[in-house]
């Protein structure tokens, strides 16, 4: 019974609240939709005030009217009186007559206002809908302005962290040309040095050819005197080079199987898969791209990213399953072939790194830099294990043995110098009359190719330690510190490109040009010979990759 009444009561104030509410709202509504029109209304009300007030009297003057109507019939006196009563009848009834015209104009007044007040109920809707749309654009400017305000205070902070790095940075390059310049003061006293000591080593050496051209005419005569009784072509030397360098059989090529644009910049570098019918190239737009020839046919096969400068050098593994190329911007970098995935970056050199080869396994790499070093880097622990110091910016390198226990960097001082991984410096350096701008090995690893920026190929025998051939030709230039040159497979030839374009290819055993491959409209920077030996790919300075093979 309780609850029941205490719910009726709960219903009932609930009930009372909505009454309350809804009268409020009434109220509201009324003040607002009657505040503009209330002179109107309050003149309606007193008209119909006038109206019902006359409308009496009019009642009360027929009353009157009929009343002395009946008297003046029955004969009673008064007529005169009656004569009043129907002027002032007559005079009401104008009057009435006048307030009914002035009831319609109100009337229609009234009929006007109301269209008005329609109208202006419409206008006043359409303004509050503008008003509200107003107010959301408002709102919105409002937040981006907030939004503005944020990002500007952001900016500022960014600007002046750019302005402190700025300025650290600017000590930072006052001291290093402070350092610079101390190093070219002691890079001028050295060459001094070294002008000195050059000439004493040519006075020993003019000295040495002295004493040797003696000897060598005594040794060519016996030769002579050898020759004369041996009827073999080949003389022992070159034979023993012939024998000595194994491999497949090489065929020269003579004409070109597919040429195709590779890059968006130079080409730089260029290397054979030693597993498979893929050419890999780099070149200044950052990039590796890997390519199926076949069938006189290129397909690219995939884009290695990752470098931010030129790609200089490019190797393959012994497997072919990972890719190694050295960049300008320091650093050197490993990919997987089968999914072109980055798997090491190696930082650490401080100036532009020019080659990186696998060390002996596919776990160890070497570098080569500008910045006068050779790193040795072990990828398990993605770690530098080893700094070796040339003193000269390096331009190439190879391992010449399967251990990886033996270097040769090319430089840029004119040596080639030698090092074991496991001493400190290197050993028996040879002089050249150039700049060393690339080495390649013979399969056998008993020789070794050095293209020099003299315009000379040199064939060294690194058993001797000793050049055993120098090859040159007529319009044959090298045209950069970089340009690189090959051996053949089976180590019978060498091909190199040229500053005009051309593949210039000797034969090892006769010293003499084998072909001369004209396809490139400008410098040629790099060459790769094919493992299998059928043919040769070549890229220059204007994007071009040309593979040369009569059986692609």
């Amino acid at each position: 019974m309780a609850a029941s009444e205490s719910g009726a009561s709960s219903h009932s104030r609930e009930d009372s609240n909505w009454r309350k509410d809804l009268i409020l709202q009434l109220q509201e509504r009324n003040k607002k939709q009657t505040y503009c029109f209330l002179d109107l209304i309050s003149l309606h009300n007193r008209l119909f005030e006038s109206a019902n007030t006359l409308r009496g009297e009019n009642i009360q003057l027929t009353v009157a009217n009929e009343t002395l109507r009946r008297e003046a019939a029955s004969g009673t006196p008064g007529l005169s009186v009656n004569a009043d009563l129907e002027a002032r009848l007559l005079k009401q009834a104008e009057e009435l007559a006048t307030l009914h015209k002035r009831k319609g104009e109100h009337t229609q007044q009234i009929v006007d206002l109301n269209n008005k007040l329609q109208e202006m109920l419409k206008e006043l809707q359409i303004k509050e809908a503008s008003v509200v749309e107003s107010m959301e654009l408002n709102a919105n400017l409002r937040l981006e302005v907030s939004k503005s305000l944020s990002r500007e205070r952001e900016l500022e902070s960014i600007n002046q962290m750019l302005k402190d790095e700025h300025q650290a940075l600017q000590l930072a390059f006052a001291s290093l040309e402070e350092k610079l310049r101390k190093t070219q003061e002691e890079n001028r006293q050295l060459i001094e040095r070294l002008i000195k000591y050059k000439t004493r080593d040519a006075e020993k050496v003019n000295e040495e050819n002295d004493n040797f051209l003696k000897k060598r005419q005594a040794k060519v005569q016996k030769e002579l005197e050898d020759a004369a009784r041996d009827t073999r072509p080949v003389s022992p030397d070159r034979s023993s080079l012939k024998e000595g360098i194994s491999g497949l059989p090489t065929a020269v090529p003579t004409k070109v199987s597919v040429t195709f644009t590779a890059h968006d910049g130079e080409v730089y570098a260029v290397k054979w898969s030693p597993a498979e019918r893929m050419l890999a190239t780099g070149g200044a737009d950052r990039k590796v791209k890997l390519w199926n020839i076949s069938k006189g046919m290129s397909e690219s096969k995939g884009v290695l990213i990752g470098s931010n400068a030129g790609v200089m050098c490019v190797d393959f593994d012994s497997t072919g399953t990972l890719m190694l190329a050295a960049s300008n911007d320091y650093a050197s970098r490993v990919w997987t072939v089968n999914d072109f995935r980055l798997k090491h970056t190696l930082t650490g050199h401080c100036g532009k790194v020019m080659a990186a080869k696998f060390l002996g396994e596919p776990s160890k790499v070497v570098t080569g830099s500008y910045d006068r070093t050779l790193k040795i880097w072990d990828l398990r622990s993605k770690a530098c294990i080893e700094t070796k110091f040339a003193g000269s910016s390096c331009n190439d390198l190879v391992t010449s043995d399967g251990a990886g226990s033996t270097i040769i960097s090319g430089h840029f001082d004119q040596r080639i110098r030698f090092w074991d991984t496991r001493a400190e410096s290197s050993s028996n350096d040879i002089l050249l009359e150039g700049k060393v701008t690339s080495l390649d090995l013979s399969r056998d690893a008993n020789y070794l190719l050095s293209c020099v920026r003299d315009d000379t190929l040199k064939l060294i025998d690194l058993r001797m330690k000793k050049i055993i051939g120098s090859f040159s030709a007529d319009g044959f230039k090298v045209g950069f510190d970089w340009t690189r040159a090959t051996f053949s497979p089976d180590g019978q030839y060498i091909a190199v490109g040229s500053s005009d374009g051309s593949v210039f290819i000797w034969s090892v055993t006769t010293n003499m040009i084998e072909t001369v491959l004209k396809n490139h409209s400008t410098v040629v920077t790099a060459v790769s010979w094919h493992p299998h030996g059928a043919y040769l790919a070549s890229v220059d300075k204007a994007k071009t990759v040309t593979v040369w093979g009569d059986h692609v």
